[in-house]
């Protein structure tokens, strides 16, 4: 059974689910779907399919792709707000995912916990897509490597460093996907912030595999030769609590221009997930300066989440 045929059916949740070269597919899928849109070309491989979109954390980018996506694809998507359903509240998440499995053909979470979008992946009987929890973001991984891939032209042996807080949802996904990819990836963050060991330990399993390094540093000497900065908000949703504090120690880490020359290279290029504070994790001109890619990055939510739906439950 070929790679197309063993993803449908399967739910995403988290990058450790899959390997370098179903990743891979999701990419390359993602890219094809992508230059078709641009000639006007969309599909229907997601025909008569009813998609629920469950959302505990607003989202600009995660509800606008998984809504444009669905529909260029022939499907119906139902946003399904904290407000418009008991989920976890009135009833148990697991009860909540046999209802829905039974009138969606697929089911999409964004929220906090990330045992939530493991419960609904094992009691409903669809596939079901992370949109984000606590502790993973997949789906911005692979906008983030198609990103990569339509600039460099490659991603094995490519130096990302990604710098801030080393422990929240971006961070971990990152050192999984640039791991299993074969890209040298360096978190750089203050040592209270760094992530935890079990997952840098398999992450560099996913590295050592794919010929790459993962390396957790609190250097600021250790963006040079990257070619790619990345960054995201110091305080995450839920976190708002934690703003002074995080700026007080994260401030030496801003991306800004003197970081930027720092790395040795004119190439390098920014990355940022969105939404972005400009003035805190990166200043106003790198984010609109030559080497941002924040919004070519942006674009690509949509184009890869279309390639995991298509690929997980449409005919394609």
């Amino acid at each position: 059974m070929g790679i197309k045929e063993d993803l449908h059916g399967r739910n995403f949740i988290t990058l450790k689910d899959f390997t370098p070269e179903e990743i891979q597919y999701f990419i390359t899928l993602a890219k094809d779907l992508k230059d078709k849109k641009k000639q006007g070309i969309t599909g229907n491989s997601l025909y008569k399919k009813n998609i629920a979109l469950i959302f505990e954390k607003p989202s600009t980018r995660t509800r606008s792709s998984f809504t444009v996506g669905c529909l260029d694809e022939g499907g119906h998507p139902e946003y399904l707000g904290r407000d418009d359903i008991q989920l976890g509240h009135k009833e148990t998440v697991e009860d909540t995912a046999r209802v829905l499995g039974r009138m969606f053909d697929g089911i999409e979470f964004r929220g906090f916990k990330h045992e939530t979008v493991e419960k609904l992946a094992k009691y409903s009987g669809v596939p079901v897509w992370n949109g984000l929890t606590d502790d993973f973001h997949p789906t911005q991984i692979l906008a983030d490597l198609l990103t990569m891939y339509e600039h460099f032209g490659y991603l094995k042996g490519l130096n990302f460093v990604y710098v801030g807080d080393g422990r929240n949802n971006m961070a971990n996904s990152l050192m999984v996907g640039m791991g299993k990819m074969g890209v040298n990836i360096t978190i750089l963050a203050p040592k209270s912030l760094w992530p935890k060991a079990d997952l840098v330990e398999l992450a560099r399993v996913y590295a050592n595999e794919a010929g790459s390094t993962v390396t957790i540093s609190d250097d600021l000497d250790s963006v040079v030769g990257a070619d790619v900065i990345y960054t995201d908000v110091w305080a995450s949703m839920g976190e708002e609590d934690k703003a002074a504090e995080r700026i007080a120690i994260l401030k030496p880490y801003q991306v800004n221009e003197a970081m930027m020359k720092r790395t040795g290279k004119d190439s390098t290029v920014f990355l940022h997930c969105l939404p972005a504070v400009r003035g805190n994790e990166v200043t106003n001109e790198v984010i609109e300066g030559p080497a941002s890619l924040v919004f070519d990055e942006a674009e690509n939510r949509m184009h890869t989440i279309k390639a995991v739906m298509v690929a997980t439950l449409g005919n394609y």
